[in-house]
């Protein structure tokens, strides 16, 4: 889910290349058909918008048409520098990466429970941006705050109804994606392939939480543990996030 652009694009590329059967959604129709023309039999496509409230049925409809879904992948996601706080920035935010993400990871758990003999695997892409409230971006960074809540959720959910629905949170730092060309690159950021071979090994080996790369793992340790009252006052600055999707 969110297979038309950035880190969605570059992964179906990356797991049809290796032989999967991969369900592409998103928006873009365009690049939806082009990626299925490149990988024939390999990528089946699908409009899907994650705001729409029909969303779900859509995405089952490819599951059926694909014969099945051993993992949904959630990649779907916007986000901005807003330091203003414009609301209409801060309310696309959390349309997309809270309304569009439970829409979505709660529909694929009800499948998997209902559809699938209680099986299945649920990946979705948060980030390090929800290890605390940044300033810079704060709808952005609370709303990966609550992804992540709500993935352990649900494999709590899972545990407690006695199913095997895994989860696998995967949180990279910075990524060099095309939205950001021309900007000045980041501290410790990643390009988009050596990020991506790393979030698909992450989902194929099924970790329970996986931090892209080492570096972000470290740096996200020690963030943990700086309390709040030292937080709050360090000048940290966001990446320049325009958008992501």
């Amino acid at each position: 889910m969110g297979a038309t652009s950035g880190i969605g694009l570059e992964l179906t590329r990356c797991l049809a290349g290796k032989g999967w059967t991969v369900g592409a959604a998103g928006r873009r129709t365009e690049t939806l058909d082009s990626i299925a023309r490149s990988y024939p039999g390999k990528v089946i496509p699908a409009r899907i918008d994650i705001g729409d409230p029909e969303a779900p049925a859509a995405m089952m409809a490819l599951a059926a048409k694909m014969g099945g879904m051993d993992i949904y992948c959630h990649l779907a996601g916007t986000g901005y520098d807003n330091p203003s706080l414009d609301p209409s920035m801060e309310m696309l935010t959390v349309k997309t990466n809270v309304e569009g993400f439970t829409r979505m990871t709660g529909a694929a758990y009800r499948w998997m429970r209902d559809c699938n003999g209680g099986r299945g695997r649920i990946a979705a892409v948060t980030s390090v941006a929800g290890t605390d409230g940044i300033g810079m971006m704060a709808s952005y960074s609370a709303s990966k705050s609550y992804q992540q809540a709500y993935l352990r959720a649900l494999d709590q959910l899972s545990r407690l109804e006695h199913l095997d629905i895994r989860i696998t949170d995967i949180r990279p730092g910075w990524i060099r994606t095309p939205l950001l060309d021309g900007q000045t690159a980041a501290t410790m950021e990643m390009t988009l392939p050596y990020a991506v071979k790393r979030i698909a090994r992450a989902i194929i080996r099924g970790k329970r939480v996986a931090v892209i790369d080492w570096r972000w793992n470290l740096l996200a340790g020690l963030w943990r543990l700086v309390p709040h009252w030292l937080w709050v006052k360090l000048p940290v600055r966001a990446r320049g996030l325009k958008k992501s999707l």
